[in-house]
Parts: structure tokens; sequence; C-alpha cells
């Protein structure tokens, strides 16, 4: 068994992350996924949320918006439509999506079909602005 999980990150535009970690903490639809070396082969759905992974004794965190994992032996798949490092959020820009999806939602009704799409726009400045806190 390896010591090291192969981590492999990819959106449509571009290759996010390639290195090796300790572990990794994902986002999964049904809830939080961790994943060490040796862990069973899995493929999964994940949700808009934190990607968290730890390399050398320090903790790095994405932010990311839904997609796919796949754990093949010691290697980590993840494709999503977008992940942002911690350190590459732009927080203001973040926090002033924040404001237009809230201000949205205030005046629609729950009937209206853009409502769901402007809880989604919340939900991820939300998760932004929450790994965006956690810089190193």
């Amino acid at each position: 068994m390896a010591e090291k999980l192969k981590l492999d990150m990819v959106t449509p535009y571009k290759q996010v992350l390639s290195e090796e970690v300790d572990e990794l903490t994902l986002p999964g639809l049904v809830g939080e996924l961790g994943i060490l070396p040796g862990h069973t082969p899995l493929l999964t759905t994940l949700r808009v949320g934190e990607m968290s992974y730890k390399k050398g004794g320090q903790h790095f965190h994405v932010a990311v918006n839904w997609g796919y994992v796949e754990i093949d032996e010691d290697a980590v798949t993840v494709l999503v439509d977008t992940a942002e490092k911690s350190d590459e959020i732009d927080l203001a820009r973040a926090k002033a999506a924040m404001g237009r999806a809230e201000q949205a939602l205030k005046t629609m009704s729950q009937e209206d079909k853009s409502y769901a799409i402007m809880e989604r726009a919340l939900q991820r400045a939300l998760i932004r602005i929450q790994v965006a806190g956690k810089m190193r």
C-alpha cells in the first residue's frame, strides 16, 4: 500500500492540481468523504463545497462546484465545474456575488424558474467566502 495519494483535479478549463497528498476530504453528495491511501475504489458525485487536503503537515483548501471523483488504488481524480484554491479567491468578488444572489432571492417567489439558480449562486458564493477565510 502506498503512503501517498496521487491527486489530480481538473475543470473544463484547466488542470488545477496534480500532486501527491497525505489525505483528502471531499464534499460528497450525501456527506463528507475522507480519503486515505489504500481507499476502496469509488466513483461518486460531488456537491458545491470545500475540498481540503493535507500535504507534508500543511492543510490546503479548495472551493469546488459540482462534479465527480474517481478513486482507483492510490490515485484520485477530481473533475469539477470550477475550483478555486483559497489563496486565489477574490473575497470582494465573492461577497458581491453573495449580495447579488441574496437581493435577487428577496424579490423572487420559490415558484420562479430563476429561484433555484439564485440559490445555487448563493451557495457557491458562501463556500468561496468560507474557503477564502482559510488561507495559509
